[in-house]
């Protein structure tokens, strides 16, 4: 049997991992199952797209209800320990300059179950912090993006 896929994260991600598995339980399963009901009472479900749509949202949120309980069973948490050095990885905050304009951007490095960009959480998967990974304040690194090659220098780590 493969070993199924493990899940970098940090304490409070697997929290607010499980905090949207309990609301999609909870609450929008039922909201679903509701709507299922009220479109049966419709009639003909041959061409019943309030029907269509209400299992196309229930198949939708089992999926993501299946989705959470893998990532929150296969999560590792990052810990303490991990965060006490002064390179860049997984839990760490880091702030570089991009050379030559010198323009700053801060990110947190996350576990791909956590990532989302708008909020400066990125995937440790992605290029920008797998270019990063293992380096220092003050270090100059090349980082190949889908738009081209950048560089930036490290101007913080925490």
């Amino acid at each position: 049997m493969a070993s199924e896929k493990q899940y970098p994260m940090t304490e409070a991600g697997k929290q607010k991992l499980e905090e949207e598995l309990e609301f999609l339980k909870t609450v929008k399963r039922k909201e679903v199952v509701e709507r299922i009901k009220v479109a049966r009472s419709y009639g003909d479900l041959s061409e019943n797209s309030e029907y269509d749509s209400a299992k196309e949202d229930q198949a939708f949120v089992e999926g993501k209800i299946s989705s959470l309980e893998s990532m929150i069973r296969n999560a590792v948490i990052i810990t303490e320990d991990e965060l006490n050095t002064d390179e860049v990885g997984l839990g760490k905050t880091v702030t570089f300059k991009e050379l030559p304009d010198e323009e700053e951007e801060t990110y947190t490095i996350v576990g791909s179950a956590e990532a989302d960009p708008l909020e400066g959480l990125i995937s440790n998967d992605s290029p920008i912090a797998k270019a990063l990974i293992g380096h220092k304040k003050g270090d100059e690194v090349k980082i190949q993006t889908p738009g081209g090659e950048i560089e930036v220098v490290i101007v913080d780590v925490q």
